[in-house]
């Protein structure tokens, strides 16, 4: 499912993951070959029913995203009162290689992506944030139908 179907059935989580995550430094997390977690910073892209994320073609998160697709990725928090909230998405991601997607996110993008860059679609299978109101974690959550 695409960032769009988050959009269509949890407008208001698909709202606060965007304000949180797009163009902003979040963490994504993918699995090794060894299966162990392996935990990286990026800058994700949201815009027209899409969550991409561009990335050096050495890198290790694309490789493991390559091999295994499943990840998670966390909003960081702004300080350690988590007054911003936190946001968080998992599913699997993939290679793009569509030139029309490519040009979206270039577009989309807050920084302009080196031509070597590869990109990545993130599908997803759940969200979930917190927000905290009058000292009391306030949480949604929301996963794909199967």
């Amino acid at each position: 499912m695409s960032w769009q179907t988050l959009e269509d059935q949890q407008p208001e989580l698909a709202a606060f993951g965007a304000e949180r995550l797009n163009g902003k430094v979040a963490y994504l997390a993918t699995v090794r070959k060894s299966g162990a977690p392996r935990l990286h910073p990026m800058t994700p892209i949201i815009g027209h029913g899409h969550l991409f994320v561009f990335m050096e073609p050495t890198s290790p998160k694309g490789h493991d995203l390559q091999r295994d697709g499943r990840y998670a990725i966390h909003g960081a928090v702004s300080d350690n009162s988590g007054v911003s909230g936190e946001f968080s998405v998992t599913g699997k991601a993939r290679l793009i290689e569509s030139a029309q997607l490519r040009a979206l996110a270039v577009d989309l993008a807050s920084y302009s992506p080196a031509d070597r860059y590869v990109l990545f679609e993130f599908d997803i299978e759940s969200a979930a944030s917190t927000i905290y109101a009058d000292d009391q974690a306030v949480r949604r959550f929301w996963k794909r139908e199967t």
